[in-house]
């Protein structure tokens, strides 16, 4: 009896890394799966550095303007200058993470020309905000953003 089970254990994981094997070699590679990674930069000139209006309804652009760029400003931490952009710390909180990745969720829809990121640093460490660009967003988030750079000082 114990032959015969292990014979046909052996018989049915032969099997498993048969199939295993072809499907592997069957199945198109994994990076023709991955979506393309961008370069960062859209095509032609891109959208001019103007917000949209008409991207948010009356009551969202209230509440980003009115609720959450307060709230956020309330708990930012650091502003870290970058080459393109700036990125923000925050504290990390679940409160602060919701109302930054809704408030980023608005901002693409209104300033489509910014690369926004959320990171989390490891063992308790700030939440960041990056906010970056081609050229000329810079200056743009230096002029627009400016109640964020006076809280610091």
């Amino acid at each position: 009896m114990t032959v015969r089970t292990t014979l046909s254990t052996g018989w049915v994981l032969a099997a498993a890394w048969i199939v295993a094997a072809t499907l592997l070699t069957s199945a198109p590679s994994l990076a023709a799966t991955q979506l393309p990674v961008s370069s960062g930069e859209p095509q032609g000139q891109g959208s001019p550095f103007a917000c949209i209006a008409s991207a948010l309804s009356p009551a969202e652009r209230k509440q980003h303007f009115e609720e959450y760029g307060p709230r956020l400003r309330a708990s930012l931490k650091a502003i870290r200058e970058l080459p393109d952009g700036y990125e923000f710390a925050f504290h990390t909180d679940r409160d602060t993470y919701q109302v930054l990745s809704t408030w980023m969720f608005q901002e693409r829809l209104c300033c489509p020309f910014f690369d926004l990121e959320l990171r989390i640093d490891r063992e308790g460490g700030s939440t960041w905000l990056r906010l970056t660009g081609r050229d000329g967003v810079k200056e743009f988030i230096q002029a627009e953003f400016e109640p964020w750079f006076r809280k610091g000082s």
